[in-house]
């Protein structure tokens, strides 16, 4: 099984700057979208379910914001819209697909950049997702955990450290809940095969030299329950696929 999570910022702006034809490709059986921005129905689907994608789409209530969807290529065994928590839910940042034993779970994290609401939100919000990650797993402990986490875990995720100590998406409080995550058997995928540095997956739109330089942040991960640890084949990042501000992600699972 191949999986790419990928932020598009927009689905219907990543169309019209190659994302069909990237998708021509074939760059993985599974594809987690984040931030769609777009109802299903805003969008010509025939291009993509000619490749052989099923899609699944859950949006958020304010129109043009937020929004998950996965497109795949093998068929699922069971589909959940959200994860019965309203406001996350009405923002459209939840979606499950499972495969037979298999739970994928596609997630847009908040982002606290607005201001501090949305920050004490963002803290709410993980907390709400932890838990519910945690009993899913009681049930099902085989998952994997796709999407924009908007927080960078440590200091090799940030091209700059001491100048973003405090910008949200690497505050201290927002570091120490991925430490718990990862300590509480969740699997790093791409931290088990590249642990270099360098490694970033979201350059800021507002200074277009920094994705020429390479001065990014690591916000968008796959992560997967320790039961699946041995089942890893392979994780990268492809900063040259350019439809948006983030690029691709990728694991690759054995059957």
């Amino acid at each position: 099984m191949r999986i790419i999570s990928y932020n598009v910022n927009g689905i219907r702006s990543a169309i019209k700057k190659g994302f069909i034809d990237w998708l021509q490709t074939n760059p993985a059986d599974v594809i987690c979208l984040q931030e769609v921005k777009a109802e299903k129905e805003q969008l010509d689907f025939a291009a993509i379910e000619a490749l052989g994608f099923e899609t699944f789409w859950f949006t958020a209530e304010k129109k043009g914001y937020s929004g998950v969807a996965v497109f795949t290529k093998i068929k699922p065994t069971f589909v959940q819209y959200g994860n019965g928590i309203m406001q996350s839910d009405a923002e459209g940042r939840v979606i499950r697909v499972d495969f037979g034993d298999i739970t994928l779970i596609n997630a847009y994290f908040p982002s606290g950049t607005s201001g501090d609401e949305r920050q004490a939100y963002k803290y709410i919000w993980l907390d709400e997702f932890y838990e519910y990650l945690d009993a899913l797993r009681k049930e099902r402990p085989k998952v994997i955990i796709c999407g924009d986490y908007n927080i960078a875990h440590k200091e090799i995720d940030i091209h700059s450290p001491k100048t973003n100590k405090k910008s949200s998406g690497f505050l201290p409080e927002e570091r120490a809940w991925m430490d718990k995550f990862y300590e509480n058997g969740y699997v790093d995928t791409l931290r088990v095969f590249r642990p270099e540095p360098d490694q970033y997956s979201w350059w800021s739109a507002r200074f277009p030299s920094v994705r020429l330089q390479n001065k990014g942040w690591r916000i968008d991960y796959i992560s997967v329950t320790e039961p699946l640890r041995s089942a890893l084949k392979d994780a990268a990042i492809y900063p040259d696929v350019v439809h948006s501000d983030h690029c691709p992600v990728y694991v690759e699972l054995k059957s």
